[in-house]
């Protein structure tokens, strides 16, 4: 991670900070920003020191304002199949992560900053942050995962209206729809409240955890019975070494100490 130039990484006591760092491009997407996204979640599954991520935006006017238009408008038939499967294929990357990851939106999440948010297992919004997937005014539809993951979130009739108009929505009504966990009244109480979640998530079984974001993430898909994934998952669980600490902290009354072994 020492080569990005569009994120911002900083590792503090096992939590990645990201920043998506092009504000004066109200950090929006493009290619090498979505390069660099698959960069780090490389690392993040295989470093061992990093326990959880959270993601941000720079500045307070935008989380993500979208892809970029200027790569978006010179797109083709074929190589916008290849550009919606590349990111899906990286979003797909985040939503699976076996490591908590919370998106901290600010400002403007719109179109690909609005999918990559929906991608994350959390969603903490300040109270300034606006949602849409305003697509269609392009004459386009999200192609990141956004037409299935708002369905998901907000049920099928939202999502319809959201996508069909290209409307936004303020961080209340996305908290009301199911669309955010949480609304802090500033950013820093959106990272503040991130920082707490997390800290309390590192405290449990990291085994167990990423078995939670298998069976989750198992519900929505129609090729695959989620109970036995859950089933499959309890088994794993219990063969390894956080379950028998887990259960014998509890009947000594003490607190576990998981190893994610």
């Amino acid at each position: 991670m020492e080569d990005l130039k569009n994120i911002l990484a900083e590792e503090k006591n096992g939590v990645l900070f990201l920043t998506i760092n092009r504000q004066d491009k109200m950090n929006a997407l493009n290619f090498a920003t979505l390069e660099e996204l698959r960069e780090i979640f490389d690392e993040v599954v295989d470093n061992k020191a990093i326990k959880a991520v959270i993601l941000t935006g720079a500045g307070e006017k935008a989380f993500i304002a979208g892809a970029d238009i200027k790569e978006i408008s010179e797109l083709n038939e074929v190589n916008a199949r290849k550009f919606a499967e590349h990111g899906q294929e990286i979003f797909s990357m985040i939503e699976n992560c076996h490591k908590p990851v919370i998106a901290v939106t600010n400002g403007y999440t719109l179109g690909g900053g609005c999918e990559l948010a929906m991608a994350c297992h959390i969603r903490i919004a300040s109270a300034n942050a606006k949602f849409g997937q305003p697509e269609v005014n392009l004459g386009i539809i999200p192609g990141y995962g956004g037409t299935q993951r708002l369905t998901i979130l907000v049920g099928r009739g939202k999502a319809n209206e959201l996508m069909m108009t290209g409307d936004m929505i303020g961080a209340e009504e996305a908290r009301e729809l199911g669309l955010v966990n949480h609304v802090l009244p500033t950013k820093e109480d959106a990272m503040a409240k991130a920082q707490e979640i997390v800290e309390k998530i590192m405290s449990k079984a990291p085994l167990a955890i990423g078995m939670v974001v298998d069976c989750v993430n198992a519900a929505y898909l129609a090729d695959e019975n989620g109970f036995q994934t859950e089933a499959n998952s309890f088994a794993r669980c219990v063969k390894s070494g956080d379950y028998k600490e887990g259960t014998s902290a509890f009947l000594e009354k003490r607190k576990p100490v998981f190893k994610g072994e």
